[in-house]
């Protein structure tokens, strides 16, 4: 909820405000649903009503109302959906308690790699010329991977990197995503106009689920959004035909950027 709010520029006043349409996380709608419990009092009535709308929360103790998992079952599910890996019950609880981020998690992991052995900073921003670092990928398996060079950045924004692994010297071209992220602006939402549906914060578009001349309803979702561990539902503020999606799954969008227009 405090990074929602930040993220948008929310005020409190705004938040609570029955006329404000705020696009809130799925996070924050389920633990307004109670599905995380009561604190001692309850959430103030108004968060409630502005967050469900019409819909009742749950009152009593979330578990009580959760159906006996079939550990077998999920187990033989994990192990289908990823045949080459192996599963230890840590894993398998990390399944139990976040199906989504787990299997994105382990799909990363085949197509990427041993990535989580990289250090924090390295993993988010990438090296620096001259910079080394080690990553042990296996017991008694150690990397030593020493950035060179970077070259300048081409006209379809991409960069060519000189390391060494192990001592031996490598190349490859990956795409800068700062560089292509200055080369195309997304069109943004104009301000006042009720056929514009815009991103209430910047992040990545996690499904899209309309199509162009599609009609909705209001309170029909449009799209989802991921940013900052958070996943948000974009919902249809009117009934309408959808004129044309702005976005596909998997685009980096800034806030306010254009995402569906109506008819």
């Amino acid at each position: 909820m405090a990074l929602m709010m930040v993220s948008q520029g929310l005020t409190r006043a705004q938040v609570e405000d029955p006329k404000s349409d705020v696009a809130f996380p799925d996070s924050v709608i389920d633990m307004m649903r109670g599905n995380l419990g009561q604190p001692p009092g309850g959430f103030p009535d108004s968060i409630v009503k502005k967050v469900l709308g019409k819909e009742k929360p749950n009152l009593e103790r979330p578990g009580k109302h959760l159906k006996p998992a079939d550990f077998e079952a999920l187990r033989t599910e994990l192990q289908a959906k990823f045949p080459d890996e192996e599963f230890d019950d840590e894993d398998f609880n990390g399944y139990l308690m976040y199906p989504k981020v787990f299997t994105d998690y382990v799909a990363r992991h085949e197509q990427y790699g041993p990535v989580r052995v990289l250090p924090t900073k390295n993993f988010f921003y990438g090296m620096e010329e001259g910079e080394e670092i080690s990553a042990t990928i296996d017991p008694g398996v150690t990397l030593e991977i020493r950035c060179q060079a970077i070259s300048d950045i081409t006209e379809t924004g991409e960069v060519k990197l000189f390391f060494e692994l192990n001592g031996q010297p490598r190349t490859v071209r990956i795409k800068d995503r700062s560089a292509v992220a200055s080369v195309k602006a997304n069109p943004k939402a104009e301000a006042g106009n009720g056929k514009h549906i815009g991103a209430p914060m910047p992040g990545v578009v996690a499904t899209v689920a309309v199509a162009s001349g599609q009609a909705v309803k209001k309170g029909d979702v449009l799209l989802t959004i991921e940013a900052m561990k958070m996943e948000t539902s974009i919902t249809s503020d009117q009934d309408g035909t959808i004129k044309a999606i702005h976005v596909t799954p998997g685009a980096q969008i800034d806030a306010k950027d254009l995402l569906v227009e109506f008819e």
